[in-house]
């Protein structure tokens, strides 16, 4: 099935991501996916996402939405049916605060995406962001700055090597929700210049990860 083709321009997107026991994220994830392992850590983590001029590819720009979004999702990797092993990420839930992605996600991609409250302060490189979805399962807190240095606990060596591992992640999967469990949505997310600068968080997180039915204490910390 072809989708159409949607463009804007990316005013901010953090990747906010965790390091975690590769057994408790394969629990979590359905066929064909793996975890894509990062120093022996399963990387998980969440795409919060800002788009502004958003629209169908042709239209023009005066035309376009700005929207807050987020993505809960893990690296993941599977085998096609050719035998080549291919890199994306397995989106687990999805938040806007636009209804328009709300009614199009799901009639026109087959995705679902939750309603949120997103709150956002962005002051020249310093950032709080607050989400709190609507059903009430979900709460995210993210706030920090930008920084020329690389956190040294890192399961990454450099920013360098996170960057490409991101990178590589540009296809993501969810679960077609009106078609049950055994299909599948896959979207693409492609940009002109792909360019990573490191974020320096006071605070980051998430009700999703802190859940202890999903991920057991001691097994995912923040990366």
């Amino acid at each position: 099935m072809r989708i159409p083709v949607l463009t804007g321009t990316i005013k901010r997107r953090l990747l906010v991501n965790f390091r975690a026991d590769p057994g408790v994220v394969g629990r979590l994830l359905p066929e064909p996916f793996r975890p894509l392992l990062q120093d022996g850590f399963a990387i998980v983590g969440i795409c919060l996402i800002c788009l502004e001029h958003e629209r169908p590819l042709g239209l023009p720009q005066l035309l376009g939405a700005k929207s807050e979004n987020a993505a809960h999702r893990f690296a993941v990797e599977w085998t096609d049916d050719a035998g080549i092993v291919r890199h994306g990420v397995y989106i687990a839930r999805r938040h806007t605060d636009s209804t328009i992605n709300q009614w199009t996600g799901a009639r026109v991609f087959g995705l679902d995406q939750a309603s949120a409250r997103f709150t956002v302060e962005d002051r020249g490189g310093q950032i709080e962001l607050d989400l709190q979805s609507s059903d009430g399962e979900v709460v995210v807190m993210v706030a920090g700055y930008e920084s020329d240095r690389f956190p040294e606990n890192s399961c990454f060596n450099s920013l360098r090597d996170a960057a490409k591992f991101f990178e590589d992640g540009s296809v993501g999967y969810s679960r077609r929700q009106e078609a049950g469990d055994n299909q599948l949505s896959g979207i693409e997310l492609w940009t002109p210049i792909w360019t990573v600068g490191a974020f320096e968080s006071t605070v980051a997180r998430s009700t999703y990860f802190e859940d202890v039915t999903r991920f057991p204490l001691g097994s995912i910390t923040y990366d």
